[in-house]
């Protein structure tokens, strides 16, 4: 079953939201006002502490009545670092490679939800998938390349990993908010990726070559 919101609540208003996200734009060019300290706090709990990030969001909405930050460092740091790991790999990958990014998918959430919250309950979750597939991934990726049943191991035992906690932490941040129900259905996808991982590894497939050889256009 999917998630729903529990019976007797009303939405937010349309004014509120085009409120909160026109303040919310506007910070983004304004370094002064960002709390950069919090934000990095808050991306190095996310891959130790997830459930700590969360409560702190239970704080935010007693005291600012809202789930979603109002705070756009979180989107700032995480966009510039994806862009600095995106430069790194097209400098070890050959440069003049045709390099395709890839957005992930974002979650289909329930009207009832603050969708500014939906974003950032997404970025939460892609921040320490960011670490292991983008960073971790870069300096190990000249032995996940190769060829071999370690490099095919290694590789999917990441990926899964990621994947699963990916997942993980959207059940987590949607899980606090007290009107969702079967908020559960968000860990279903970690099954079917426990499930695919021994496939992948036993017919050889190995994602890190695949993810190369589709981003920089070349055989490994």
């Amino acid at each position: 079953m999917l998630p729903t919101a529990s019976k007797g609540r009303s939405s937010s208003s349309a004014s509120r939201s085009n409120n909160t996200f026109a303040q919310y734009l506007r910070r983004i060019v304004k370094w002064q006002q960002m709390d950069i300290e919090y934000t990095f706090w808050q991306m190095l709990h996310l891959c130790t502490s997830p459930k700590v990030v969360y409560q702190h969001t239970k704080y935010h909405k007693q005291t600012k009545n809202q789930w979603a930050r109002d705070d756009p460092a979180f989107v700032v740091i995480s966009s510039l670092l994806l862009v600095v790991t995106v430069s790194a790999y097209c400098a070890a990958f050959l440069t003049n490679s045709y390099l395709r990014e890839e957005v992930p998918n974002s979650h289909v959430v329930e009207q009832r939800v603050e969708w500014l919250y939906a974003f950032d309950v997404h970025c939460n979750s892609f921040f320490p998938m960011f670490v292991l597939l983008y960073v971790i991934h870069y300096f190990l990726s000249p032995l996940l390349v190769a060829h071999g049943f370690i490099p095919v191991l290694l590789s999917n035992l990441l990926f899964m990993v990621a994947a699963c906690y990916y997942h993980y932490l959207n059940f987590l941040g949607y899980d606090v908010l007290p009107f969702l129900e079967r908020t559960t259905f968000f860990l279903y996808p970690i099954g079917a990726v426990i499930v695919l991982c021994p496939i992948f590894m036993l017919s050889g497939f190995n994602p890190s070559r695949y993810f190369m050889n589709m981003y920089f256009s070349q055989r490994l």
